[in-house]
């Protein structure tokens, strides 16, 4: 039983205190919640290409530029080039970019890789495309930002980030890595992320970064897979300039090797759309 001395000797709070407290634990709930929403941040469309329009139709020229030519530092066998053959809209919504094995200036196989270079550029934000990939030993597409500088400075001190790579042999698993002065080729800072129960050739699936001053995000599907930090390469920082977007399907390569037997051509990229968001 309760001591009744006891319960004189520390009066309970009168009534009215009562509506008081509980507004006070009411107000630091509200708080807190607000708290951990406010770093969230809030997107704007800045930029996008919807890849309407009829078969056959290449990419729009106020959007995209072709890089035209061969073997860009990495061994690839392809010759890229600007016809509808190798990059177009599908008539569906999206743009196709295609690898085909013929014999082409030189190469025994064609492809695409278009660039927003000098056209859009950006840093920081959430750049995303929703892809539909191809597959295959030795294929190997890209959906990738280079610096805006690399004409003065060059590569990798103009800094690359691939938010999209893949190995067609690997139809399961993506890369997201970054390339820079002193962390660039089979060094760059990379994470992989592994599609569990289907292949990334099946469907489509939205690839995606989130590019801040101190570092950068990757996702697939907005799942988190890979972080990088403004203090985690072992070389300087080079992420803090406008970048350009590329796309592209190489074949063959130092990444992938060269196609074998298994491969079927044609092997092409289906692209539903690219997006730029900038943080408010």
């Amino acid at each position: 039983m309760t001591n009744p001395s006891a319960r004189n000797a520390i009066p309970f709070p009168p009534p009215p205190l009562l509506p008081s407290l509980l507004c006070i634990l009411v107000l630091f709930a509200a708080a807190c919640d607000d708290g951990a929403t406010v770093d969230e941040p809030s997107w704007r469309l800045a930029w996008s290409d919807e890849f309407d329009g009829p078969a056959g139709q290449l990419p729009d020229p106020a959007n995209w530029v072709f890089d035209i030519g061969t073997d860009w530092g990495n061994n690839q066998l392809e010759y890229d080039t600007d016809r509808p053959e190798n990059v177009s809209l599908d008539g569906n919504g999206n743009l196709a970019i295609t690898a085909r094995e013929e014999s082409y200036m030189g190469s025994a196989y064609t492809s695409g890789r278009i660039k927003t270079q000098g056209l859009f550029e950006q840093a920081y934000g959430r750049f995303e495309a929703r892809i539909r990939l191809p597959s295959g030993q030795g294929i190997w597409p890209a959906f990738w930002l280079l610096g805006n500088d690399i004409d003065s400075v060059g590569w990798p001190e103009c800094g690359e980030i691939d938010i999209m790579e893949y190995r067609g042999q690997e139809p399961g698993i993506v890369l997201g890595t970054i390339h820079g002065p002193g962390y660039s080729a089979s060094a760059g800072v990379s994470g992989r992320y592994a599609l569990q129960g289907s292949r990334f050739d099946a469907g489509f699936h939205t690839f995606a970064i989130e590019w801040r001053e101190d570092g950068i995000d990757w996702f697939v599907d907005d799942s988190l897979y890979h972080s990088v930090d403004h203090a985690d390469p072992e070389g300087r920082w080079v992420f803090d300039h406008p970048f350009f977007i590329l796309l592209n399907v190489a074949v063959g390569g130092g990444f992938v090797g060269p196609p074998d037997a298994s491969t079927t051509f044609p092997q092409s990229m289906l692209v539903d759309w690219v997006r730029v968001y900038r943080s408010d």
